[in-house]
């Protein structure tokens, strides 16, 4: 396939995408749901998404110092239990990662209709207010946003050091192996700690954006 057919595939796909999108904003106004209220359920979504990643990559690290603090018992369950919470960690991240791109494409339609609707007033006082809230509320999606972005880049390093550990113990279950992970325990905690941390702020700030939409 040449570069150009390549491009012209990609634009008609965003094209399309692009396309459903507005049918779908277009039939919501149709039964009373604005982009307003759009954006605001998908803030809460990604927020939602943003805390249970934290759970389970909390979960995940306690399944992991399960394994390299092995001390009897069935080492394949305590692998098999590493391996579904890496699974379930990988998942999430994908889940926040889609939620968040939902908040950005409505975010965009919603200030795009507002800049234009703007152009549609008469009385210049209240254009003036509708203006202002919507610089008060691009300031604060842009906070939130790069808070929800900051916590996104976290994931990935922590399942990158997940999926080699599992796929080192997946062929080599015994408590050499175990114990030559061991010193990684120390480099998971801290990334996890981190990961946790930067959720925190980000659905701090997600709840922060969703009281303000609803005040204003």
């Amino acid at each position: 396939m040449t570069s150009i057919l390549k491009s012209t595939m990609i634009l008609l796909c965003v094209l399309s995408i692009a396309s459903c999108q507005k049918v779908y904003f277009n039939a919501m106004e149709k039964v009373g749901v604005h982009k307003r209220d759009i954006l605001v359920d998908r803030v809460e979504e990604a927020r939602d998404s943003q805390a249970e990643a934290k759970e389970e990559f909390a979960n995940a690290l306690e399944r992991f110092a399960s394994v390299v603090n092995f001390d009897g018992g069935e080492l394949q369950t305590a692998y098999a239990r590493l391996n579904a919470s890496y699974e379930n960690c990988k998942d999430q991240a994908d889940t926040v990662t889609s939620r968040i791109n939902k908040v950005e494409e409505v975010a965009k339609a919603l200030f795009v209709e507002w800049e234009q609707e703007l152009t549609q007033y008469s009385n210049a006082n209240l254009r003036n207010q509708s203006a202002n809230q919507l610089r008060v509320t691009q300031i604060e999606y842009r906070k939130m946003l790069a808070a929800m972005r900051k916590a996104e880049k976290t994931m990935p390093p922590v399942l990158d050091v997940l999926r080699d550990q599992v796929l080192f113990l997946k062929h080599n279950l015994n408590a050499r192996a175990v114990a030559s992970i061991k010193t990684e325990l120390a480099t998971v905690q801290r990334d996890v700690s981190s990961l946790i941390t930067q959720m925190e702020r980000s659905i701090a700030e997600a709840e922060q954006f969703i009281s303000q939409m609803q005040k204003s």
